[in-house]
């Protein structure tokens, strides 16, 4: 079977690493390509990196109508069995593009959906009325939480459209001789300047407001001055933060890394993952806290939500206020203060491991194709 994934665009994000985990895991006999409409950044290197044939069609905006006959000519000459698209634009432009070159099973993954919001961005009628238009021409909508599947739904999408497939984690490379993961670890905090015998508090995620990492900031300034604050990932807001930081009197306890392909690495220099975000479609960054052994205090996270309550006792729900979290983190270092042994992984974590999800994504592949 030849599948053809069709991508806004290939830079550092969650559901771009969600399709390179995807296509390492995706059954054998299913041959993958992609096509980034723009942007081919990080994860397109990745991907050549590890044989996947990566296209880019040099679109330059939403509104750049010939990237659709040129979409076209790439479909049709593929000879693809199946095409899978990913993100807004992607959906608009690769479900008509396949439909036109007689592709019969267009699949494609809704990442992030809320009832106001698409990827980040209030949810217009236009945006909207473009989104259920181009659905109908495919065959599935894949929703990676209950939470997706259910605001697809109050938009007028049929449930029997709509198959749920989480995303995954690589739980392989979490795994690590104790020896390995502690030298990791000291490597690391002297990488990123943390005094000895520093308690380290991570955010992982792209820095704009919908994470609320500020929240961290206010917690990080009522914690004892030992306490530091590492945010992992890039975006918009990072100066917004670190001048909120001086005004706290706390940047010198900051330290945000910028984008970052070593995530599961930088999370052994952590001591508990936190997550002040009150919209997520999923929580990855939770289960990859987990997965890393690491405690966990989130304010919203539906792939926790979707499980029995002790699929992952290492992880507790707070407001999302400095004050809660200060205290939270507070009563988490004096019960488990300098120890960097990690945690056992959870269920929670098994669930989720993208070997198991891929499975489930191969199966709708083969199912839709013999339909």
């Amino acid at each position: 079977m030849r599948v053809l994934h069709i991508v806004t665009g290939l830079a550092s994000g969650g559901a771009e690493r969600q399709l390179q985990l995807l296509l390492r895991n995706l059954p054998a006999h299913q041959q993958c390509e992609v096509v980034a409409l723009t942007n081919p950044g990080a994860v397109a290197a990745a991907l050549r990196g590890d044989g996947v044939t990566v296209h880019h069609l040099g679109m330059r905006g939403n509104r750049d109508l010939g990237a659709l006959p040129r979409l076209v000519r790439l479909v049709r000459s593929g000879r693809y069995d199946l095409v899978h698209t990913h993100l807004y634009r992607a959906q608009l432009y690769g479900r008509l593009a396949a439909r036109l070159a007689g592709v019969r099973v267009v699949v494609s993954t809704e990442h992030s959906l809320h009832a106001g919001v698409i990827e980040g961005r209030p949810v217009t009628r236009g945006v909207k009325g473009l989104y259920l238009a181009a659905e109908r021409l495919g065959s599935t909508t894949v929703a990676v939480s209950r939470q997706v599947a259910q605001t697809l739904h109050s938009w007028g999408v049929p449930p029997a459209r709509v198959e749920l497939i989480p995303n995954g984690i690589d739980t392989a490379r979490y795994r690590r001789p104790a020896a390995d993961r502690a030298a990791t670890r000291r490597r690391l905090r002297a990488e990123l300047g943390l005094p000895e015998g520093s308690w380290v508090v991570g955010g992982v995620g792209r820095l704009v407001p919908g994470k609320r990492f500020e929240v961290l900031l206010e917690a990080l300034a009522a914690l004892d001055p030992a306490a530091r604050l590492v945010l992992v990932g890039a975006g918009p807001e990072r100066a917004a933060l670190e001048h909120r930081a001086a005004e706290l009197g706390v940047r010198e306890r900051l330290v945000l890394t910028g984008e970052r392909d070593d995530v599961p690495d930088l999370l052994t220099a952590l001591d508990v993952l936190a997550a002040p975000s009150t919209a997520e479609t999923f929580g990855l960054g939770i289960l990859e806290g987990l997965a890393a052994g690491l405690p966990v205090r989130h304010s919203a996270c539906p792939a926790l939500d979707e499980l029995p309550p002790g699929a992952a006792p290492q992880a507790r729900r707070i407001p999302s206020e400095g004050a809660a979290y200060a205290a939270a983190l507070r009563d988490l270092r004096h019960l488990n203060d300098h120890n960097a042994d990690p945690l056992p992984h959870p269920p929670a974590v098994g669930h989720y491991d993208i070997a198991r999800v891929a499975a489930d994504l191969g199966a709708l592949y083969d199912r839709l194709a013999r339909a």
